[in-house]
């Protein structure tokens, strides 16, 4: 099973809902990024992933993100990030008014750069891609 907090209030689901931004790693255009979710979520954890971009330049939407990245702005306010430790110490502290609160880990794997999804990776996609931006919005299947 997919180490997560999901997993006691999920378990009986292979469903997964990953809303993203539209630039970067993760972004609408990358094949990595899909490669890498059909291998790793798909395929070996047998989830059904969705994924829905935000258009670009609207990361803005993601309520998420704004509620907690103030909060933790707020929390280190001062504070010297001197290290991974320190800046992971207030992340995890960190707690809005309403009982959001942050889970983070330290990913110390050094992940290579500039990797391309070849020709076989793309044809290895189980992807259906959604009738409304089907650029941007689609499900990828375990093979």
């Amino acid at each position: 099973m997919l180490p997560n907090d999901g997993n006691e209030t999920y378990k009986n689901t292979n469903d997964l809902l990953i809303v993203a931004d539209a630039g970067g790693s993760n972004g609408h255009r990358p094949h990595m990024w899909k490669v890498k979710l059909q291998e790793i979520l798909c395929n070996k954890y047998k989830f059904n992933v969705t994924v829905c971009h935000y258009p670009p330049g609207t990361s803005k939407w993601n309520s998420i993100e704004h509620r907690l990245y103030s909060e933790i702005s707020k929390h280190w306010r001062g504070t010297p990030l001197i290290n991974y430790e320190t800046v992971l110490k207030y992340i995890l502290r960190t707690k809005t008014d309403t009982g959001l609160s942050v889970n983070a880990v330290l990913v110390e794997k050094i992940y290579e750069k500039g990797l391309k999804a070849s020709k076989e990776n793309l044809a290895g996609l189980n992807i259906k891609r959604h009738e409304v931006n089907p650029s941007w919005n689609y499900t990828l299947y375990p093979n």
